[in-house]
């Protein structure tokens, strides 16, 4: 999650490897912790974009801070390449995406992203288009098991649906968290996590399109990084990162020889390549420090010469 406390810090820093005269991406401002570490490790320049106006307005006295150095933009980071055209250079040497929600998003009740305070049912990003509520209280049974069920991994995600259509309308967080809990009945409640976490995932995730969104802007991003620039991405959960796994999988992956299918061949040409095996995780003291860092996977890959 964006917001007060920026994860695996080091091990971005590392990834992105800062330089002096170069500039960066921040593909999700949020706090602004990932941006602030950049423009201090080197007298680099920072375009930072954030979809929640409320990021961009916190941002405001980080932006004469840095002198000219850090530029805010607000925008969806699947719209990288047009909005950083519009700062009169396509190019960047590299990018960081931290997804899912900010902390902030998070612990403002009033913006219905958690259960933990009672707010408005909404979830809304950009605080703009359908909230929560408007889902939950107009999709029929199996649009609502579908969404519970794809994007929460909800196992009684229909058992859940059907108490919602029963409950309607729904309009505040703890209404919806106490439904839930009620619905999945007395054995949810002794599991590690609260028994609404995955609906709540599961509604914020459509509403925000965030699985759409992180398609659209990895390859956004494929197509600003010049050579020998660098892709950092934190994920939270296994949805996010198995979309960037298999994104820098297919990317990284050396192309099969076979005279039979030249096409086939250059289809799959290597536009990234690996800065290590795998995903990075936490270490135990920053978990201890920031429990929100647990589920935390960082993959990083470095642009080759090949166009997007």
């Amino acid at each position: 999650m964006n917001g007060h406390a920026p994860v695996m810090l080091a091990e971005v820093l590392d990834a992105v490897r800062p330089q002096d005269g170069a500039r960066y991406v921040d593909g999700t401002f949020g706090g602004g912790g990932y941006t602030r570490a950049i423009l201090d490790a080197a007298r680099c320049s920072v375009v930072a974009i954030d979809r929640d106006p409320d990021a961009i307005a916190r941002g405001q006295d980080l932006e004469k801070r840095y002198g000219g150095r850090l530029t805010l933009i607000a925008g969806n980071l699947s719209e990288m390449n047009s909005l950083l055209a519009e700062t009169g250079e396509a190019q960047t040497d590299g990018v960081v995406l931290d997804l899912g929600v900010s902390s902030f998003q998070f612990d403002e009740a009033e913006r219905g992203f958690s259960f933990r305070e009672d707010g408005p049912l909404d979830m809304r990003m950009s605080k703009s288009g359908p909230s929560a509520a408007d889902i939950v209280n107009t999709a029929d049974e199996a649009t609502l098991t579908d969404i519970l069920r794809r994007f929460g991994e909800e196992r009684q995600a229909k058992r859940i649906a059907r108490a919602i259509i029963a409950a309607r309308p729904l309009t505040r967080t703890r209404e919806l968290a106490d439904l839930v809990s009620k619905a999945l009945g007395p054995a949810a409640a002794r599991l590690p996590i609260h028994p609404a976490t995955r609906t709540f995932q599961a509604l914020r995730i459509y509403v925000n399109d965030e699985l759409g969104e992180l398609e659209r802007g990895l390859a956004a991003a494929e197509r600003v990084l010049k050579t020998g620039g660098r892709l950092a991405v934190v994920a939270f959960h296994s949805l996010e990162d198995r979309i960037v796994k298999q994104f820098f999988a297919k990317r990284s992956k050396a192309p099969a020889t076979s005279r039979h299918a030249p096409e086939a061949r250059a289809a799959h040409m290597q536009t990234f390549r690996l800065v290590w095996s795998g995903a990075r995780t936490p270490r135990p003291e920053e978990i201890a420090r920031n429990p929100r860092a647990r589920s935390a996977r960082l993959r990083a890959a470095e642009r080759t010469a090949l166009a997007a």
